[in-house]
């Protein structure tokens, strides 16, 4: 059963505060117990209006803008600051709405790998432009060290992940283990009301008056850029504490009020990848902690032995990019992890072999259990516009073990991938996710008898030389998905 392990409860102790505009650089146990608020708080501004237009260091601001920031009473708010456009503009808006901000700036990357990399980990520049945002509104700012934590708690588990065959997401394990979790633990006691960042997504409190109801999840005005998905694993405790200002924005608008705010990142592009690589590629990373092994790929129609490869943990389930076979295009369909094995094919879009039934583990709902009425329910598989309606039903485990959804989709979905997490919404909420399993029902993509024998040999020296690939002809519904845009591109 695969199971997700839990964040690290982390210290509190001794902590040093340097008032902006030189940032304070403090390891994640040197926070402390206590700290007066009149050490950081800034004299509270009037609360806008949400009646009439604001105006705010001299910009014009529509309303509008502040209803995801809690405009009504002044609040005492930790930002994430990452040093890009969203979270600036998240910044600038709770600060618009009156609140006493202090910024934070996360820094995980890791000095021991990749040493000739250095160059290229933008990491200075992302602090540089945070600093350069805070200066503006005179807004405190504080560089987090969270290597070893995030090492501990995702880096090792992505890792672990690959090295058993699973394609892990690390977007929402640093959502919940690190930004929401060490983090989150390390300012308990410094009595901020909430934690904000520049995510896209909305979270709706319940009214001072019914504090013992849950709060709520829902989808980003921004159906694009919406990140639910990488928030849906987190649980209602760290729900309760959050604010995510750019909920009721749209991207463009986004890009609008960074102008308008004239931010020195006002022009950045959006970022890219996972933040502590950089530029490097996430392969070259699992290569050297993972290490690369020979093994072969045959097709999974006819076990036609057609090369070879560096591991199968370098390959995800629909990956056509990286396979560098002639003929194509080719697509991943399974990973046999016990024999190194990948099998691949050129029908992935067959309509006899796609996927709408699979299970999901470690299981999380915002309301604490499972929806009584599921008729109604979409699923997300991956980050993105796209839902699936869906049925579920729960095994419920045995012997010490987890509960598992057994979800059917509406339609088929070829790039199932374990390790990967599938959200559940209820119309605009969002209301749970879980891991997606290995095992799949008889609907999996078929391998055949030969392919399966192929793939236990032990001896595969024997094979010989890889069979000389033909070019195969275009079907009509792969036609028809090509020039719809629609194929799935899975990057290595």
């Amino acid at each position: 059963m695969l199971r997700l392990k839990p964040i690290l409860s982390l210290p509190s102790s001794h902590f040093l505060h340097i008032r902006f505009p030189k940032p304070s650089f403090f390891s994640i146990a040197s926070l402390p117990q206590a700290l007066p608020t009149s050490s950081y708080s800034l004299p509270p501004k009037p609360l806008p209006s949400l009646n009439s237009a604001a105006i705010f260091n001299d910009v014009k601001l529509d309303p509008r803008f502040l209803s995801c920031s809690m405009p009504h009473k002044p609040l005492k708010v930790a930002v994430l600051l990452s040093g890009g456009v969203d979270s600036s503009v998240a910044l600038r808006l709770l600060h618009a709405a009156g609140h006493s901000c202090t910024a934070f700036y996360l820094k995980i990357w890791f000095q021991e790998d990749f040493e000739n990399y250095w160059a290229e980990c933008p990491w200075e520049d992302d602090l540089k432009y945070a600093r350069a945002v805070c200066d503006q509104v005179e807004v405190p700012l504080e560089v987090v060290h969270l290597t070893d934590e995030y090492w501990n708690n995702v880096v090792s588990y992505i890792i672990e992940e690959y090295r058993c065959g699973r394609t892990p997401n690390p977007d929402v394990l640093c959502n919940t283990r690190i930004k929401f979790g060490a983090f989150m633990d390390a300012i308990n006691n410094l009595d901020y009301d909430y934690i904000a960042s520049g995510h896209y997504a909305n979270v709706v409190h319940p009214s001072a008056d019914q504090r013992n109801k849950a709060s709520i999840l829902e989808l980003s005005k921004d159906m694009v850029k919406d990140q639910t998905y990488f928030l849906s694993h987190l649980s209602q405790f760290q729900l309760k504490r959050l604010i995510f200002p750019l909920g009721c924005l749209s991207k463009d608008e986004v890009r609008q009020l960074a102008a308008k705010f004239d931010l020195p990142n006002k022009d950045r592009k959006d970022s890219q990848g996972i933040c502590f690589l950089g530029k490097i590629r996430f392969s070259d990373f699992v290569a050297r902690h993972i290490g690369e092994m020979e093994g072969i790929m045959l097709e999974a129609e006819t076990g036609d032995f057609l090369g070879k490869h560096r591991g199968f943990w370098f390959y995800t389930i629909g990956q056509r990019q990286g396979l560098r076979l002639p003929g194509g295009p080719w697509y991943v369909v399974q990973k046999d992890v016990k024999n190194n094995v990948v099998f691949v094919s050129r029908n992935y879009f067959s309509l006899d072999k796609r996927r709408r039934v699979f299970r999901v583990g470690s299981l999380k709902w915002f309301g604490g259990s499972p929806p009584n009425h599921v008729g109604q329910l979409q699923c997300k598989v991956r980050h993105g516009p796209g839902f699936y309606n869906c049925s579920y039903e729960i095994v419920h485990g045995v012997d010490g073990n987890d509960d598992v959804a057994v979800v059917h989709l509406s339609e088929d979905d070829q790039g199932l991938a374990a390790g990967q997490f599938a959200a559940f919404y209820e119309g605009q909420t969002c209301i749970g996710s879980g891991v997606i399993l290995e095992s799949w029902d008889d609907q999996g993509f078929p391998v055949c008898a030969k392919a399966l024998e192929i793939a236990r040999m032990e001896d595969k020296s024997k094979l010989g030389k890889p069979v000389k690939i033909m070019t195969k002809p275009e079907t009509l519904l792969e036609k028809s998905i090509h020039n719809d845009n629609t194929e799935l591109t899975l990057s290595s």
